[in-house]
């Protein structure tokens, strides 16, 4: 019984990633798709259950009466400037310190976005990529406490049959090339 290398170890476990990497980045995809739609929704239905709805449109109301005012001193400030030759200070007119509607809506976002994640666990595709991500685990398990090669190559194509592949590729039905 012959114990395997380092490298045959190493090589093991890169070939369960090639395998795991792509089906897992697409049930990704999917679910970041999800996510996104689901917390846009969710947002505004957050908001309003929690009464953050209206204080949202204060701030977006005063945010809005703040901005025109703020365009009508800019406005003014830099009229009178040409007018009379004087030199304007614009960094006084940018700098907002405090709490912003952006801030509370970012917030809000933050919250319905872990209750859509939540939310998305429970969902098919969440339960696919949890198992795809376990599976991974188990054939990098079992690389790392596999004995030999061939007691290694079976244990991994038992647990990739779960997904529809094959460990082992058969290459005798592959047509060769006549070589001219």
């Amino acid at each position: 019984m012959t114990k395997m290398t380092k490298y045959q170890l190493e090589h093991f476990e890169s070939k369960v990633k090639r395998y795991f990497q792509p089906l897992i980045e697409e049930q990704e995809l999917l679910m970041k798709q999800y996510r996104t739609e689901a917390t846009n929704n969710v947002v505004k239905k957050l908001a309003k259950k929690m009464g953050a709805d209206k204080i949202l449109n204060q701030m977006r109301e005063a945010q809005e009466f703040m901005k025109k005012a703020q365009n009508d001193a800019r406005t003014f400030f830099t009229k009178k400037a040409k007018t009379e030759k004087k030199e304007l200070n614009n960094y006084r007119f940018d700098r907002d310190e405090k709490l912003s509607l952006s801030d509370c809506e970012e917030q809000m976002q933050e919250w319905a976005r872990k209750m859509v994640d939540r939310e998305l666990e429970r969902r098919p595709e969440g339960a696919k990529l949890k198992n795809l991500n376990d599976l991974k685990q188990k054939a990098l398990d079992n690389v790392m406490e596999s004995g030999t090669p061939d007691e290694l190559r079976l244990s991994l194509d038992r647990v990739v049959k779960v997904i529809g592949l094959t460990w082992n590729v058969d290459t005798s039905k592959i047509k060769q090339i006549a070589q001219s």
